[in-house]
């Protein structure tokens, strides 16, 4: 079975628009063109050829005929010797002659046998011509005949040499049949070569289209500067191009940090103050006012900073050791709780998220996933195969807690909203979860988990390889 891989780099002439294939179309087509046009004239001139051959031959017949010819006493033409080709004596060998005159019998070849030549002397022939006629045996003849007076007669004879064209034609099919095939074998290897040509010259294209795809895959940060001068300007561009948006995601992160620092601090003053003031009705609301201030300041910020990394390219993180890492974590934090954790992830899988914002996700799931679950938090990840050209991932994060109901679940990714509020939290987890995800081009899913509690469901481009 062919692999997608194969098909992928070696059948690119196949696709519409694939250059590979318009330049193989192109020289095919001028290569079928020259190759016919060529044939054709082989074909023509070797016709002509044999042809002209066939009237020599006939012409020598007749003048052999005419320089063994004598006018006997009784009026009549006869030969002094006889002509030397012995198809002249065989019946029906396909060559012919004969000496005709209306007021005396046929003078004919044997090979004539019972038949004869058809005469018109209607109609003169005082100069060489030639003609077709049918002959013995449903014969498709050839005739070369010319009125001569023979020395010592007062009267003019018809001289007829003939030969059937069967054998002239097969000669000529069998060179054409050569000519076929050798300009076929030609045209495949020409063709084959040319294919073998534009893939090797343009072979430096696609390994600037697979350098490409492990910048995406986060493979490599940059193209390799290896490549023909010709698209050498190019890789400088693309190269060029990455180094801007670095520094533009550099700059955006430094000035999300100092955003950060400018306006947590007086919300964190503000925040201090209050509790120590006077339990007024106006400091309470104040107060309320206050956290739903930093509630949105942290989820915006925690946005930005999201976009800011997800906007680089080359940038992928291994699972298994990201979920390990955070299991570790909270496995002190939740001693008290004794959390059996179940962690089914395989080796090798990579999303293409930044490790920062893959621990915030992961994080914040499986943070919620401690504050609800009774004694099992279960942890898996799967490669969902290819899809659009994108390579994707699940994790699955499930615990054993009550759970949620199902009218209910869309409301758990509202900004500030808690459905128990007896547990502490922001109500920001899912609602930043949900964002940088989608940021990444993934998505979440929520459901109940087979161990009875919340299923949230992970899907991330991962960082396999392409085809």
């Amino acid at each position: 079975m062919i692999s997608k891989r194969f098909k992928s780099r070696y059948l690119l002439w196949l696709r519409p628009k694939s250059l590979t294939r318009r330049l193989v179309l192109a020289a095919g087509l001028w290569t079928l063109v020259g190759l016919g046009i060529g044939g054709f004239f082989l074909a023509s001139v070797f016709r002509d050829y044999v042809e002209s051959s066939f009237d020599e031959r006939l012409v020598n017949t007749i003048d052999s005929m005419v320089g063994a010819s004598e006018m006997a006493p009784e009026g009549y033409v006869r030969f002094l010797r006889p002509l030397s080709d012995q198809k002249f004596v065989r019946p029906y060998s396909g060559l012919y002659w004969q000496v005709s005159n209306p007021d005396q019998e046929h003078f004919r070849s044997r090979s004539l046998w019972d038949q004869e030549l058809e005469v018109d002397y209607s109609n003169p022939a005082f100069v060489l011509r030639f003609r077709a006629a049918t002959g013995p045996d449903g014969q498709r003849l050839r005739i070369a005949e010319r009125d001569i007076e023979p020395p010592g007669s007062a009267s003019l004879f018809r001289y007829m040499a003939a030969a059937d064209v069967s054998e002239m034609e097969a000669e000529i099919g069998r060179f054409n049949t050569i000519v076929t095939w050798s300009l076929g074998a030609l045209g495949a290897g020409l063709l084959l070569a040319m294919i073998l040509q534009v893939t090797f010259g343009l072979y430096p294209l696609n390994r600037l289209r697979r350098g490409l795809a492990d910048v995406r895959a986060g493979r490599a940060r940059r193209l390799s500067p290896d490549v023909p001068p010709e698209i050498e300007p190019l890789v400088k561009e693309v190269n060029a191009v990455l180094d801007f948006n670095d520094r533009l995601v550099e700059r955006a992160r430094t000035h999300v940090g100092n955003l950060a620092h400018a306006l947590k601090t007086p919300l964190s003053v503000i925040a201090n103050e209050l509790d120590r003031a006077e339990k007024s009705e106006l400091n309470l609301l104040l107060a309320k006012q206050a956290e739903v201030i930093s509630r949105q300041v942290e989820h915006h910020l925690m946005r930005a900073r999201a976009m800011a990394r997800g906007s680089l390219p080359g940038i992928r993180t291994e699972v298994g050791p990201a979920v390990g890492d955070l299991v570790r974590t909270l496995e002190q934090i939740t001693k008290d709780k004794n959390i059996e954790f179940v962690i089914d992830v395989p080796k090798d899988l990579y999303a293409l998220v930044e490790r920062q914002d893959l621990d915030e996700l992961l994080g914040n799931l499986l943070e919620n996933a401690t504050k609800w679950c009774r004694r099992k938090i279960r942890v898996s990840a799967a490669d969902l195969g290819i899809e659009a050209g994108q390579a994707w991932l699940c994790v699955d994060i499930e615990d054993d807690g009550p759970g949620v109901a199902a009218g209910a679940l869309e409301a758990l990714f509202e900004r500030g909203k808690r459905l128990d509020e007896s547990m502490p939290g922001s109500g920001l987890g899912l609602s930043i979860v949900r964002d940088i995800t989608e940021m990444c081009g993934g998505e979440v899913k929520l459901a109940r988990a087979k161990l009875g509690g919340l299923k949230v469901s992970l899907v991330l481009p991962a960082g396999s390889d392409l085809p």
